[in-house]
């Protein structure tokens, strides 16, 4: 069945989407440690441009700001008001603003690369970033635990009060799976498939048009076919956007509610 996709692809027939799409060619430093393909490359540009965006909105901050600025307040905002200080509260919500701002903003650029022409790749559909992501929202969570409640943090995340000693049986496989292994791999899996699902469709589409219009019979009933997925590839191309910055979003949220969590009284 593999040797098919090549045939058609030389009689000029559709190829749809692989997931050999999410490992191209190494372009720079091949079998070095520090080898980059094109994901690879668009993420440190992605990097390159949020640090020149906020260093460019920031570094002359105005009372009376211009456009630009106040383009990068509301951004900022967004993430303070919006998430950290609405969960957290206002002392907790400027402590860990740094962070929750840094995930945020990485995200939703390495997100909206999937629909960026010429990228047209998500930097988070590969599961490096993301699990590395989900690391750092792991790592915080555990941190905050331990460091506003040393001495009963662990326990009372494995051992909730209340409950009758021989439930503990049950109840802390539970509590342990829950809260140190499947916090990390959902806020990662959720993250990259929706990158992922989303890129194979609209290359889906996109595909499909180009073989409507260059590569099947001359046919108006083709041509027809071609304006439609072209329609629904524009649509979706929209909402991409949307899911860009729901994600972005959630991700940050969620890392957020972890870390409130354990900085709850009840630990």
């Amino acid at each position: 069945m593999h040797l098919l996709v090549p045939k058609a692809a030389e009689e000029g027939g559709f190829v749809g989407p692989s997931i050999a799409e999410f490992f191209p060619d190494i372009i720079l430093f091949e079998g070095t440690p520090f080898a980059m393909n094109r994901i690879m490359m668009l993420r440190l540009l992605v990097v390159a441009v949020l640090v020149l965006m906020f260093w460019l909105g920031t570094r002359n901050m105005k009372i009376v700001p211009g456009r630009f600025q106040t383009l990068i307040e509301m951004a900022l905002n967004l993430v303070r008001v919006s998430i950290a200080e609405d969960v957290l509260g206002k002392k907790d919500g400027t402590r860990f603003l740094p962070l929750l701002t840094t995930v945020f903003f990485l995200v939703l650029g390495m997100n909206l690369t999937g629909v960026i022409p010429g990228l047209n790749i998500a930097g988070t559909s590969v599961i490096g970033l993301p699990l590395v992501l989900a690391v750092i929202a792991y790592i915080a969570f555990i941190y905050a635990g331990l460091k506003k409640h040393p001495g009963a943090f662990l326990k009372n995340s494995l051992f909730p009060p209340g409950v009758p000693k021989p439930i503990y049986v049950i109840v802390t496989p539970i509590e342990f799976v829950s809260i140190f292994v499947l916090r990390p791999i959902t806020l990662c899996l959720r993250l990259l498939m929706n990158m992922v699902a989303g890129h194979l469709l609209l290359v889906l589409l996109f595909s499909a048009t180009q073989f409507f219009f260059f590569s099947a019979a001359v046919d108006g009933a083709f041509r027809a076919f071609g304006a439609g997925t072209l329609l629904f590839g524009l649509v979706f191309t929209l909402f991409e956007v949307l899911v860009a910055v729901l994600q972005a979003y959630v991700f940050t949220l969620l890392t957020t509610v972890y870390i409130q969590q354990a900085l709850a009284e009840e630990h």
